[in-house]
């Protein structure tokens, strides 16, 4: 488990991830020796990942959609290893109801997408059935988890202190 300081730590790198730990140690009125070591610790120990997220259409991927996939019976946890390892996957998760498995899926175009489904997703044994839902256009795309309406004040260095 996370304690507090770490997830306001974390919060605060999720609104930017390149913020200073000075800023940061100032905002929690902590040392940045404190900010600095706290980071390299979640890092290090594989919770906390700093990344640069991209929207997909700004990197030429313009077709996305959601597909629900049914597995057969004890074959799921193989399926979804061969499912992760397919670029076009950019999330893939097990569910309960209808499907089985649920991946989230960016490809270039239709072209590719028809590509993808044909020859690669429908080509893994034991895929029993797959439904596809296009995403027509995307309202949010967020990595930030645990704070749903965060202050500016509280996440941006170069925002207004109040």
């Amino acid at each position: 488990m996370l304690n507090e300081t770490d997830r306001k730590i974390i919060s605060y790198l999720q609104y930017d991830g390149r913020m200073p730990y000075t800023a940061i140690a100032a905002k929690l009125d902590i040392t940045e020796s404190t900010v600095r070591r706290r980071v390299k610790q979640l890092a290090e120990s594989g919770k906390l990942q700093i990344v640069a997220i991209v929207k997909p259409k700004d990197l030429g991927l313009d077709e996305a959609a959601m597909i629900g996939i049914s597995v057969k019976t004890n074959r799921i946890a193989e399926v979804a290893d061969e499912i992760a390892q397919l670029p076009e996957v950019t999330y893939l998760f097990q569910a309960a109801g209808e499907f089985d498995l649920f991946a989230e899926v960016y490809c270039r175009d239709r072209e590719h997408f028809v590509s993808f489904l044909n020859e690669k997703l429908q080509q893994i044994p034991d895929i029993e059935r797959t439904q596809t839902i296009f995403i027509l256009k995307m309202h949010k795309l967020s990595y930030r988890w645990g704070q749903s309406n965060p202050s500016r004040a509280d996440h941006h260095p170069s925002a207004s202190m109040e």
